[in-house]
């Protein structure tokens, strides 16, 4: 007989019911299988009940149908063969009015076959075991609901982390209690999550996402070598060799399989055309499990999603014209009309102990995915993702709000001509914001006294005045910080990731280099209009 399906009905454990003190239900046969579950409960008298079964019930009767000499030949036999050909999953008989105990060779028939059988006392109407079958579904479709609703949230608060697809894996392997992997279109294992399985498991998920992976991807991984999946989108078993292209059918939006040690396979494509695939491998597959994951499926999808479109083929023109030599004012009105900005993102770090110490900022750093997110939420493509600093160029007339888990320093407006500049005022901007803990700073304000000198003359000046320093970089970044930081060692020392005894060993160094007394405020004053100008 082909496999039947059951109704799309969450299961109730058939513990459960035997668990409800108001039913009073025995297991008097069959299999005691803490896992068996039951998917409805169907009354019928039908000597034959197998036409009016779908799968997975708990059939009641009461005996109606069985006759006197049922009991000296097969019909006991072959009444539970045909349940169990239907997909059944237990049988409840009702003790009185017509039987005053179960037939033992109703029993013996449903030990031979493991079919649960359960006795239903006289004060036990069906109509209550059926009510009760609808009541635990309902407390399992809530949970269900709930489940899939809380990881709904935790999935869309990972997505907008700093590093998005490594905290989206991370959480969904929580979620699902098993491993969650990221395939590019080669194949190859971008990230992953939770703890890996054993090496044939590893392998028949990696073999799986042939099934998924869109046909014009690059390279895609062996397939399994054997008959084609069925049209359902189960994979067949994998054998670990490679099949020819024929062997792969239709590729669905998703695939399951299980693997020889039992272990539930899972691959989900994450959009058309591109190639990557979110794999998942536990022990067991819950309800609900297939949700979630297909929205762990989506936000992946959005988040290595690539947008090639007519702005962003100029803007690569426009990065291909700059590296083969070409003016960059040139090349400029390829990127759009109007002034541009720089802006610099750091990935806030997670607190250890209420404070952000070095390690921490270390394991900030940002992936190019978050880099990319980034620049999206800026409105801009042009994202340069550093190792410790993401750069972004943002057009002047948008308007650069706060990130959530990034820390940003925003330059003025500039032209081509301007964007070094713009770059180094977008690195003294983000070290200010780190100093003082506020999520962003903006370079710039109105015109002052400074303006009013020449610029040559005001750089020519600012040379002379920090040549003693000019070969010690660091002392000269250190006293720029410092003093932009009204003398607070312990801010300059979070702005430049440095001690604040090396601060102050700084500060002296460059005082007794200068020669000049830094607790007078006209000589800071002085100081700092010559860093500002020499810069």
């Amino acid at each position: 007989m082909p496999e039947l399906p059951v109704p799309p009905t969450p299961p109730v454990p058939l513990a459960a019911l035997l668990a409800r003190e108001d039913l009073a239900l025995r297991r008097i046969a069959g299999p005691s299988d803490p896992g068996a579950v039951i998917h409805s409960a169907h009354t019928s008298e039908m000597a034959d009940p197998y036409p009016y079964l779908l799968g997975g019930e708990l059939l009641l009767t009461a005996g109606v149908h069985i006759t006197d000499a049922a009991g000296s030949g097969t019909y006991f036999d072959d009444y539970v063969a045909r349940i169990v050909a239907a997909g059944g999953a237990a049988l409840g008989f009702g003790v009185a009015p017509v039987h005053d105990t179960v037939p033992r060779a109703l029993v013996a028939a449903c030990d031979a076959y493991g079919l649960p059988l359960l006795e239903v006392p006289p004060q036990t109407p069906f109509a209550a075991v059926a009510r009760a079958v609808w009541q635990l579904m309902a407390q399992a479709r809530l949970a269900e609901l709930r489940r899939v609703t809380e990881a709904q949230q935790s999935l869309a608060a990972a997505a907008s982390r700093p590093d998005p697809v490594p905290s989206v894996l991370h959480r969904l392997s929580r979620r699902l209690d098993g491993w969650a992997v990221l395939y590019g279109p080669e194949g190859t294992e971008i990230a992953a999550s939770g703890r890996r399985p054993a090496a044939p498991v590893a392998d028949a998920l990696a073999s799986l996402t042939a099934v998924v992976r869109p046909a014009d991807a690059t390279s895609p991984p062996a397939a399994p070598q054997g008959p084609p999946p069925p049209a359902t989108g189960r994979a067949a078993p994998v054998q670990g060799r490679a099949a020819p292209a024929s062997a792969v059918p239709a590729r669905p939006a998703s695939a399951t399989d299980t693997a020889a040690d039992g272990s539930r396979l899972a691959a989900y494509a994450l959009g058309a055309g591109r190639g990557f695939v979110l794999g998942v491998a536990g022990a067991r597959r819950e309800p609900g499990d297939h949700t979630i994951a297909s929205v762990a499926a989506v936000l992946l999808s959005l988040l290595t999603g690539e947008h090639q479109s007519g702005t962003g083929a100029a803007r690569v023109s426009a990065l291909v014209r700059v590296l083969l030599g070409a003016d960059p004012a040139g090349v400029a009105p390829l990127l759009g009309t109007g002034p541009w900005r720089v802006v610099h993102g750091r990935p806030d770090p997670a607190p250890a102990g209420g404070r952000a110490g070095r390690a921490n900022r270390d394991a900030a750093r940002p992936d190019p995915v978050a880099a990319a997110a980034l620049g999206a939420a800026l409105g801009s493509a042009l994202v340069d993702g550093g190792p410790e600093v993401v750069r972004v160029l943002v057009p002047g007339d948008r308007e650069i709000v706060p990130q959530d888990g990034w820390t940003l320093g925003v330059s003025a407006e500039a032209a081509p001509g301007g964007w070094p500049d713009a770059d180094a005022q977008a690195a003294r901007a983000l070290a200010r914001a780190h100093a003082t803990r506020v999520p962003l700073v903006g370079h710039g304000g109105p015109a002052g006294l400074g303006d009013l000198v020449p610029a040559d003359a005001a750089r020519e000046h600012a040379r002379a005045l920090l040549a003693p320093l000019a070969g010690s970089p660091a002392l000269t970044e250190t006293l720029r910080a410092w003093l932009s930081l009204h003398g607070s060692w312990d801010r300059t020392a979070v702005a430049l990731s440095v001690h604040r005894n090396t601060v102050r060993q700084r500060v002296a160094r460059s005082a007794a280099l200068l020669g000049a007394d830094l607790d007078d405020p006209d000589v800071r004053m002085e100081l700092w209009f010559a860093l500002r100008r020499d810069e």
